[in-house]
């Protein structure tokens, strides 16, 4: 018994060799993970850099420019809305199709050019439907914190970004109807993830994506499809106007105590941060006008379109990661060197 008892103990001692052997694989394969971790968080930083979300303009430039002259090349006649008829984009559009493009006057947010605009459409068309409607304007004024927006900004934006949409929509629908045409609502990606800085624009772009979700649905029965893209950052016309009036309209109506705590060098170099995402947005716009064109002509097309590098990835990072780890990936890609006073003297 003794002789089995060592028989057994020795065959069960462990080796010092072969033991350092395994934990030496297991350190190795632990340092390889980490260190594919590591490049896997750099690339979908350089990634989501790319799909920091970019407002989108009319006709008369961006988007709804490029849509307006590739559809007009398939042969298509496109009614162009701008807001300036007789700006650079307008003469453009005239020019290079003046077959398949009609040009129109139309502020989104102003009723009567709405109703003058769908008169032109249904006298052009006679008793036939329309095909299709691409709700594409967009507007942002100025990247700040929430705290510090102006309540008027919420407003222009959720009229510009939105109500709109809406109202143009609810103009043309029964024409569409009468097609069993598209509805195409152009929003964004900080509709669908909250961005710093964009607290504004996000909750225009949200109520878009809502208000199409719900549309979509209703409009089965009568055969329209509607759709909805959602495109990451792209290189458009992102600003309305001069940043500086927007910046000195900050300066002069935030309470004061806020504006202790901020300080106004924070809010003067806020625009620094749109203009870092615009740098490293997307130039190629084919992969929203491809998204366009499908959602408008497939005889499948799609409910969502997110086109553009990242845009896929950020609602699916929102969805299935811890809220804290989220929190630094967002707040990594739009950290500033520039932080509020009162936060800088800590």
């Amino acid at each position: 018994t003794e002789h089995l008892s060592k028989s057994s103990c020795s065959q069960h001692q462990l080796n010092p060799r072969k033991v350092q052997l395994k934990h030496s694989r297991v350190s190795s394969t632990w340092t390889k993970i980490y260190i594919s971790q590591i490049c896997f968080t750099f690339y979908i930083l350089h990634m989501l850099t790319s799909a920091l979300p970019l407002p989108s303009p009319g006709c008369d430039s961006g988007f709804g420019h490029a849509l307006a002259l590739r559809l007009s090349g398939r042969g298509l006649h496109v009614f162009a809305g701008v807001l300036d008829s007789e700006g650079v984009g307008a003469r453009s559009l005239r020019e290079r199709e003046p077959e398949h493009i009609t040009v129109l006057h139309m502020d989104v947010t102003n009723l009567e050019h709405i109703a003058q605009a769908k008169e032109h459409i249904k006298a052009k068309l006679g008793g036939k439907g329309l095909w299709g409607l691409v709700n594409n304007a967009g507007l942002l004024l100025y990247t700040v914190d929430a705290e510090l927006t102006l309540t008027p900004y919420f407003r222009q934006l959720m009229e510009v970004n939105f109500l709109s949409a809406v109202t143009v929509t609810q103009a043309f629908l029964p024409q569409i109807r009468r097609a069993r045409g598209r509805v195409v609502n152009v929003s964004s990606l900080a509709g669908a993830v909250p961005m710093p800085l964009f607290a504004a624009y996000s909750s225009s772009k949200a109520a878009l994506s809502s208000f199409t979700g719900v549309l979509r649905l209703e409009m089965l029965q009568w055969g329209v499809h509607v759709a909805l893209i959602q495109p990451s950052g792209f290189r458009t016309k992102i600003f309305s106007g001069d940043t500086s009036r927007y910046k000195e309209e900050l300066l002069s109506q935030t309470p004061p105590e806020v504006l202790e705590d901020y300080g106004s060098d924070y809010i003067s170099q806020l625009p620094t941060s749109l203009n870092t995402m615009s740098q490293n947005a997307e130039v190629d716009l084919s992969p929203v006008l491809e998204a366009m064109e499908h959602a408008l002509l497939s005889p499948w097309p799609r409910a969502l379109y997110s086109p553009g590098r990242g845009a896929w990835l950020m609602p699916r990072l929102y969805s299935l990661l811890p809220n804290a780890a989220f929190d630094k990936v967002v707040l990594r890609l739009v950290n500033d060197t520039c932080r509020p006073t009162a936060l800088g003297k800590d």
